[in-house]
Formats: structure tokens, sequence, C-alpha cells
């Protein structure tokens, strides 16, 4: 299941400039996910993070993974009408700097899964080689 931005729209609320995914290239609903993330020379951080030395934030590569995670939970009929938020960050590193014309690739596989929550492990790669690897814990909220 391929999916562009305007199809991850309709799965996940964030929007620019906070939504970092611009394909999903797999999903499998409530199991896992392989999306995409061009990044843009000009992404908004990089006029400050660092100016003639852009470098992606470890922290927005941290979301767009939750943002990957999100889309797989989400299309799930048991939590539409929810939001799926930060619950802990477990166990995360960094271990490559994500540059302007990467392509970064986020997977995501949900380990655990209920009403109230569950965790995922995430990893990024540039090249096939992993930038950022963890586990992202969340809790599914209903959305006012």
């Amino acid at each position: 299941m391929v999916l562009n931005q305007e199809a991850i729209k309709q799965i996940i609320p964030h929007r620019d400039p906070f939504l970092f995914l611009d394909e999903v290239l797999e999903c499998e609903v409530a199991k896992r996910t392989k999306a995409v993330w061009h990044i843009r020379e000009d992404l908004f951080c990089f006029k400050g993070h660092f100016p003639g030395n852009p470098i992606l934030p470890g922290v927005l590569i941290t979301e767009a993974l939750a943002q990957a995670g999100a889309v797989a939970i989400l299309q799930d009929e048991k939590y539409k009408g929810r939001l799926a938020v930060f619950g802990g960050i477990d166990g995360v590193r960094f271990r490559g700097m994500v540059k302007p014309g990467d392509d970064l690739v986020l997977e995501t596989e949900i380990l655990r899964l209920s009403s109230m929550g569950g965790k995922g492990k995430v990893r990024a790669t540039v090249d096939g080689k992993t930038v950022c690897e963890g586990e992202i814990l969340f809790v599914l909220v209903k959305q006012d």
C-alpha cells in the first residue's frame, strides 16, 4: 500500500510545517510502516540548525518516526477518532547525520498495542545506513 501525502493527511492530523512524511511505501495496519521523508534544503529548521552546516535535528527524526507509526495504528478501525501522542522514548540512539538532499527512510514495527496505547520499535536510515533507532511509547487519546 503506497500512500501519498494527501492520503496520509486523511489518517493523521499533522499539517505543514509539521507533517514530515512525503510517502508511505509499505504499511500493514496496526503492525508496521515504511515511509520516506525527502529532506529539502528549504526545511524551516535549517535556518538555525546550523547556518552553513545544516543538520536535521534528532527530535524531528524522532517525530517523523512517530508519525510513520501513527499511520499504521490509526488506519485500524478500532482507533478511528484517536490521536497518538508520545508517552515516552526508550533507548533512542542517533548514529549519523541527516542533511539536505537525503531521503530519510522511516521504519516502525508495533510491538505492543491496546486501546490505551502501546510501544513501537523504530529505525531511520539514509542510503541503507542507520541514523536513528530505538523504541517509542505512545498513548491513544480521543480527539476533541
